[in-house]
């Protein structure tokens, strides 16, 4: 798989207004949200996209970190995601098993993937199929602390690199998925922000 990295015509940096209207009836709240999220979306190859979405959230990395590892807790609060289960790994490592599923032009879209995830605490969580309905399909969730003044936040970042199977549009592919992580980033903000006022950070 080749890297096209530095070809412009292949990055598609999309404005806000691309996506904040997702699917109809979102509050103010979360339509202002999804417009701090970036989503930059790369072409890889010919049906292989790299899209990447990026957030601010005003917490520490521990407790984004906390957030993103409760696997079988992500399917409560992250749209579109109908199961997230882990399962036995051989190695002893961390699979998951993660089954999406959505409306796509009037007909059900659902996606399964089994996932093997590494995680570098506290700042990365590498993960790549190793079975599933796409030919390839792998990423990363990097975390970057910054500080503004005594208060501490964190960049969040979403990276994935997909390959559609031939009977997957990647243009529709494409343009759902990107959707979809800026919906997660928001979903993700909005679940770490509703932890940290019940618990304050000590």
């Amino acid at each position: 798989m080749t890297k096209e990295q530095n070809s412009t015509e292949n990055l598609d940096f999309q404005s806000p207004s691309d996506d904040t209207n997702l699917e109809g009836d979102f509050t103010a709240d979360i339509v202002a949200l999804a417009a701090k999220v970036e989503v930059q979306i790369q072409k890889i190859a010919e049906r292989q996209r790299q899209i990447s979405a990026k957030v601010q959230i005003p917490q520490p990395v521990e407790k984004i970190w906390k957030v993103l590892t409760d696997y079988e807790a992500l399917p409560d609060f992250l749209p579109n995601l109908a199961k997230s289960r882990l399962i036995e790994h051989p190695n002893g490592g961390i699979r998951l098993e993660q089954v999406g599923s959505q409306r796509l032009l009037n007909f059900n879209f659902s996606a399964r993937v089994v996932l093997d995830l590494e995680e570098c605490f506290p700042r990365e969580i590498n993960f790549r199929m190793v079975e599933g309905d796409f030919k390839g399909f792998s990423g990363s969730w990097c975390l970057e602390p910054y500080s503004l003044g005594e208060y501490i936040g964190t960049n969040l970042c979403y990276t994935i690199q997909v390959w559609p199977k031939l009977t997957m549009p990647v243009g529709i592919i494409e343009n759902r998925l990107s959707k979809d992580l800026r919906l997660n980033l928001v979903a993700i903000h909005q679940r770490v922000e509703e932890l940290a006022n019940k618990q304050p950070y000590i």
